[in-house]
This record gives structure tokens, sequence and C-alpha cells, in this order.
């Protein structure tokens, strides 16, 4: 029997520039807009959410701070998976991955061509493990999030039932 999604232990990490720069700006007084990582959050039942700013250090750090300090099995990263400059998160992942999840960037995109046609091939989402846990980055969009979460309800109790195999 798989974990549901009841089970498995979610964290949350969206990184954002400029979501960043408002949380920490004392004269912006307005709420910050996180529409992808609020949905996330509540979709997955997420016991941990941070927000950061695209920084490979920053994200880096983060994702092993969450690793040695929480007791989670799998990380959602939003955010900094496109093609500017600052994107860096599948850049950091590769990394840092012991195996990548190359099947779930190919259903992703699949359904994500299905939703935004040929617009999917800016995103750069990917999938792996990492010290045991489950890491998924997937774009900022909330319709990408939207997409992405119907994978990752479905699948990342069965994986983590061959990870702990």
């Amino acid at each position: 029997m798989h974990k549901g999604v009841e089970t498995v232990k979610y964290a949350i990490i969206t990184v954002s520039d400029s979501r960043f720069n408002k949380s920490i700006n004392i004269n912006d007084n307005g709420d910050i807009d996180d529409k992808s990582g609020n949905y996330l959050k509540e979709e997955l039942n997420a016991t941990v959410y941070v927000l950061i700013p695209d920084n490979k250090d920053i994200l880096k750090g983060t994702i092993d701070h969450l690793i040695d300090y929480f007791d989670i099995d799998c990380i959602v990263i939003t955010g900094g998976t496109g093609i500017s400059n600052r994107d860096n998160t599948p850049d950091v992942l590769k990394n840092l991955f012991d195996k990548e999840l190359d099947g779930f960037k190919i259903v992703f995109h699949t359904m994500s061509y299905n939703e935004v046609g040929y617009a999917t091939v800016l995103s750069r989402s990917t999938a792996g493990i990492y010290r045991n846990k489950i890491i998924y980055a997937i774009p900022g969009s909330l319709n990408a999030c939207k997409t992405a979460t119907k994978i990752i309800k479905d699948q990342t109790g069965h994986i983590l039932k061959h990870l702990n195999d």
C-alpha cells in the first residue's frame, strides 16, 4: 500500500525575488501574493513553507536545512524553473540529485502541452531524489502548480514506497 497524500509530509519552497523582496521591505505594507505557494500548502497539506529569493546558495542551504531539521518526505519547489538569468532552481537540483526522475518532467510537459501548447518548452521542471527525499521543481504559475499537483499527489506515495524498500 502506498502512502496517501494525507500521510506524506510535504515542505513547500517558493523561489521568487520579487515576493522575497516584498516580504522584507518594511515600507511595503502590502500582503505577499503567493498564489502558487498558498495553493501548494493547502492542496498538499504541507507542514513547512518558506519563501526565498532566486539564489543558488540560499536554495541549496534551504533544502539541506529542511531535510536536517524537519520531518518531511518531499519538497516541492515552485518558481525559478524558467530561462531568465535568475532562474536557477533546476541548475541547483541537477548538482544535488542522487537520482533524477526523468519521467516526471516528461509527464508534466505532456500535460502542460495539452494546456498551454508549445509554451511548455520554456519550463525546466524537474524531479529527483536527494538524501532519500523526493524533490519536485515546478514553474511558479498557479496553473502549472495545479497541473503538477495531479502528478505529485498520485505518485509521491508510490515513489516513497520504492525508496524505502
